[in-house]
Formats: C-alpha cells, sequence, structure tokens
C-alpha cells in the first residue's frame, strides 16, 4: 500500500525524461557543465537533473542591418546600410558544438559579426577614390564575402547573402557631387544643342544650295526652250513670210500688203493684251501712206536685188514707172 504514495512521484519523474524539441532548433545537451550531445527537433528522451538542455539553437536563416561609416582615399566619408543573411552552416555535431561554445551569447557573435562585416568595407573602401565607390556596389559584397566565409565557417555559420543597400556620403559631398553632374547635365545639353543647330544650318545650306541648283538648271531649261520657241517662231515666220510672198506674186500684188497685214495684226495684239497701256496711234490715211512707204524702204534697203527684180516682172511697176 505504500507503494502507492509513489506512484505521482515516478510519474511526474518520467514526464520530465521527455523533452521537446521545436522544429528549426536543436538542443544542446550538458552533464554538469559538459558538452554530451545534441537533440534534434521532435520528442526526445533525457535523464532528469542530469541531462540539462544548454541552449536551443536556431538552424533557420538569419537577418540582421548594420549602418557603419567609411573613408575612402580621398578622405571622404562613406555611410554605408547593409542588410546581412546568415544561417548555421550545417546539422553536423561538430558545427553545433562550435554555435553553441564559441561565443558565450547571441549578442557576444553578433557584435563580432558585425565589426568583421564593417572592417572588410573599410579596408576595401580604403583604396578607393569617392567617385568610384557608387560602381563598385558587387565589388565591395564579393570582397566581404571572400574575406568572411572562412571566419565564419569556424564560427559554424554561413553567410548567405550580403546586399549594400544605401551608400551615401556627406552632405557637402552629395552637393558638390550635384553640382558637378549639373553642370556636366547642362555642358553636355549645350553640345547636343550646338550638334543640333549645326546639322540644322548644314541641312538648311544644302536645301539652299539644292533649291538655287535646281532653279537655275529650271531657267537654263527654260531659256533653252524659250531660245528654240523664237527660233521656230521666226523659222515659221519666215516660211509663212515667204509662201505669203509667193501668193502675192503669182496674184500679181504687191509684196507691200503682206507688211501692212503684219503692221496692223501686231498692234492689234498689243491693242488686245496691253493690259491697260495707252497706245497713240495716228489713224489718217497720210500716216498710213508714210507708214507704207517706211516698210517698203525697210524691205529694199534689206534685199534691193529682188526689189529691182519685182520691179522689172511686174508690169504695174512699169506703167507705173512710165
Amino acid at each position: 500500500m505504500e507503494f502507492i504514495y509513489y506512484i505521482p512521484a515516478i510519474i511526474v519523474f518520467f514526464l520530465f525524461c521527455f523533452v521537446t524539441v521545436k522544429q528549426g532548433t536543436i538542443g544542446v545537451i550538458t552533464i554538469f557543465g559538459k558538452y554530451r550531445r545534441i537533440l534534434h527537433p521532435g520528442l526526445n528522451f533525457r535523464i532528469p537533473l542530469i541531462e540539462v538542455i544548454y541552449r536551443r539553437i536556431s538552424i533557420q536563416n538569419r537577418s540582421t542591418e548594420l549602418g557603419f561609416q567609411a573613408v575612402t582615399l580621398d578622405q571622404a566619408n562613406v555611410n554605408f546600410t547593409a542588410l546581412v543573411l546568415y544561417s548555421v552552416l550545417n546539422h553536423d555535431e561538430i558545427t553545433i558544438k562550435n554555435v553553441a561554445f564559441k561565443f558565450i551569447d547571441e549578442k557576444s557573435f553578433m557584435q563580432s559579426l558585425i565589426r568583421t562585416i564593417e572592417g572588410n568595407v573599410r579596408s576595401f573602401v580604403a583604396t578607393k577614390k569617392q567617385s568610384e565607390i557608387l560602381t563598385l556596389r558587387n565589388e565591395i559584397v564579393l570582397f566581404v564575402k571572400e574575406n568572411l566565409d572562412t571566419i565564419l565557417e569556424s564560427w559554424g555559420y554561413h553567410l548567405i547573402d550580403l546586399q549594400m543597400n544605401d551608400i551615401t556620403f556627406d552632405e557637402e559631398v552629395m552637393r558638390s557631387m550635384a553640382k558637378v553632374v549639373a553642370s556636366n547635365n547642362l555642358k553636355a545639353a549645350a553640345e547636343n544643342e550646338g550638334q543640333a543647330l549645326l546639322i540644322t544650318k548644314t541641312k538648311a545650306a544644302e536645301a539652299d544650295g539644292n533649291a538655287v541648283r535646281i532653279a537655275a538648271e529650271a531657267e537654263r531649261q527654260a531659256a533653252i526652250l524659250r531660245g528654240q520657241a523664237v527660233a521656230s517662231f521666226r523659222e515659221e515666220v519666215a516660211k509663212g513670210m515667204s509662201m505669203a510672198a509667193k501668193e502675192m506674186q503669182q496674184s500679181d500684188l504687191d509684196n507691200s500688203v503682206i507688211l501692212f497685214t503684219m503692221w496692223t495684226e501686231t498692234l492689234k495684239h498689243v491693242a488686245e493684251n496691253g493690259k491697260g497701256n495707252i497706245i497713240f496711234l495716228d489713224g489718217s490715211s497720210e500716216s498710213m501712206d508714210r507708214t507704207l512707204k517706211q516698210m517698203m524702204a525697210m524691205q529694199s534697203m534689206h534685199n534691193p536685188f529682188q526689189n529691182d527684180s519685182n520691179l522689172h516682172t511686174h508690169p504695174h511697176h512699169e506703167k507705173h514707172k512710165k
């Protein structure tokens, strides 16, 4: 009967023999302060009061954000804001022992990690000028990861990613850089504007030259055509006058009639197409007789032999001469 009184104590002792480890964590067991073994996620057995869970280590990815300052080769202050993503290297027992016992606590590990990253970044930036920093973001990350991987592996961790989210300079440096960028933009704009103006002027000059050349060529062709037209007109007039003269001779008429007809037709054409111009013409018989004599005199002056032959061949003139 006395054994019944020990049953609750036995149940409590039995319950303390089992411990639960959450998913994503690993428990580290020590016996009297000395490392004994590790507990994996799930239900695990332990010896109560002897085996103690010294620490629960997360094997999930962890991140932290840090900000620090570095100085370039030309003594410019650069402000960095970085994101560090890291995790436990693997689930091996040696790795877990390193994670559990290398640092006294998580705070000491984070301090060492941050200072190591800052030191690597500062050593890299110290060899570069401020004008180069903004273009070397990837190079900075690769340099830090290359130097940090070996150190973190000895601590039982692995650096997954390092992101340089923000790289800024002091206010004075940023203001001067903005002025440099603005001046370069103005210079580029002026150069582009000058090039555009030069192209515009060149194209305009080429267009004017082409227009002048085309106009000159058109004028030359027009002059040629006008000359050909005038020559053709004169040729046709000459042919017409020659035919008219032959017909007049065959009809026993005087050639002065042709001249008089041409004179009157010319006056008619001028009167119809004069567009308001005033032409004074003496329409008396004396004026007509004087005009005929002048035209006959001009014809006689240009071809005296033809006129003499006409006078001898036409009986009208012989009678007139007698």
